[in-house]
């Protein structure tokens, strides 16, 4: 019954050719015209439980393949364009209702800490030298990955047009790569917010090494918090936080900005979003990342006229992701021994699939990545072209 029930299922898939091997031994191809060879190859070592697979498939396969139930032979972006092209059999629109719930202060600092307080040792065996843990920017298919992050970093700096003596706030500030180099490079008084314990450790020791707090700060503190407080800044960056915001809280998020946020003042949100409104996956949801939500980019550009906010650009940076994901990947592999010592196999392939699955989305289009720019109320004294942006890069 188990096999029939998956057979029914797997049937249904269509677009991409593909192979079941059952535990029984027989192995069946689906998908695609006939005669066209399997792209992959899928091996089911045990029995799974069909109606959880059913329910869920998408959690079902991601917990099976943690488990060691499920083996992949050939590339998972293969896997992930078959879920791309049949994603009405896969996601259930019961999942929206989910993400209606509302996201207190106390539960995205618990989600935030589920994430980013794995550990320092953990994150540093594959991220560049910065620490940077979000989508890097290629000038070229050489650049390495520090590199590119750097030049993600002066992409962003770039865009918010800084002076000397302006007051900077990064809203979801990582390990403070972005507000020491706003400090060092533009002379800004420069302010970091994180919600991890481990980020906001690592941003201290980080600017004593630099020298430089009388420039830069950080603090561990909700920006809904912060923004209470009445502070004010010039320009305002948040790179790679605002799909932790959660979709209830966008109004919140919005507001905030604007009480922070200078007359005339410039803020760049650099977040994932999906092309139209869909459920969160279920299985990052559970694992990765609890509690977040994709925007679509209409769901951002549709809020910003509610808070007086002047859209002045808007980038899209898809190919940019999968370069950086597979970077991670790379080296997530190439420190498999390091990773296992500090967690179980479980853990291991938990985040390889996360890594590798990701760059696949990135690349067959489901994801997408935006940087919005905009100002608070009308400024006529921006600069009048984007040349700022590419000149003298290097």
């Amino acid at each position: 019954m188990q096999k029939q029930l998956l057979d029914r299922f797997f049937a249904g898939m269509k677009s991409v050719p593909f192979q079941i091997n059952y535990w029984d031994g027989s192995v069946v191809t689906y998908g695609g015209e006939g005669g066209e060879s399997p792209r992959f190859n899928l091996i089911i070592k045990e029995k799974l439980s069909v109606v959880d697979f059913i329910k869920e498939p998408v959690m079902s396969f991601g917990e099976a393949y943690m488990d060691g139930l499920i083996e992949i032979e050939g590339r998972i972006e293969d896997v992930i364009r078959l879920a791309s092209q049949n994603t009405e059999q896969l996601w259930s629109r019961v999942f929206s209702s989910i993400l209606s719930k509302f996201t207190t202060k106390s539960k995205q600092k618990n989600n935030v800490q589920h994430h980013y307080d794995i550990g320092n040792a953990f994150y540093s065996l594959w991220l560049d030298e910065t620490m940077s843990y979000s989508c890097a920017y290629f000038r070229s298919k050489e650049d390495t990955l520090q590199q590119a992050q750097l030049q993600k970093i002066d992409h962003v700096l770039r865009k918010l047009q800084l002076k000397p003596g302006e007051t900077l706030l990064d809203i979801g500030s990582g390990w403070g790569w972005l507000i020491i180099q706003a400090a060092k490079q533009y002379k800004v008084k420069a302010k970091g917010i994180t919600l991890s314990e481990e980020q906001y450790k690592k941003t201290i020791e980080r600017i004593a090494e630099q020298g430089l707090g009388s420039l830069v700060e950080v603090e561990l503190v909700d920006y809904r918090d912060l923004a209470a407080r009445g502070e004010q800044f010039d320009k305002i960056a948040s790179v790679g936080m605002f799909e932790h915001v959660g979709q209830t809280q966008f109004p919140v998020f919005m507001e905030a900005v604007h009480s922070m946020l200078a007359d005339k003042g410039l803020s760049l949100l650099h977040t994932i979003t999906h092309a139209k409104e869909a459920p969160t996956d279920p299985w990052i949801q559970k694992y990765i990342f609890p509690g977040g939500y994709i925007p679509s980019l209409r769901e951002i550009v549709n809020l910003l006229p509610d808070y007086n906010f002047h859209v002045l650009d808007i980038e899209n940076l898809r190919l940019h992701y999968a370069n950086t994901l597979d970077h991670w990947a790379e080296r997530y592999e190439s420190s498999i021994d390091e990773v296992q010592k500090m967690f179980d196999e479980r853990f291991t392939r938990m985040w390889r699939l996360y890594l590798q699955s990701c760059a696949a989305f990135f690349r067959t289009g489901d994801l997408h990545i935006h940087q919005i720019l905009f100002s608070s109320g009308t400024n006529n004294e921006l600069l009048l072209t984007r040349d700022h942006m590419y000149m003298d890069a290097k």
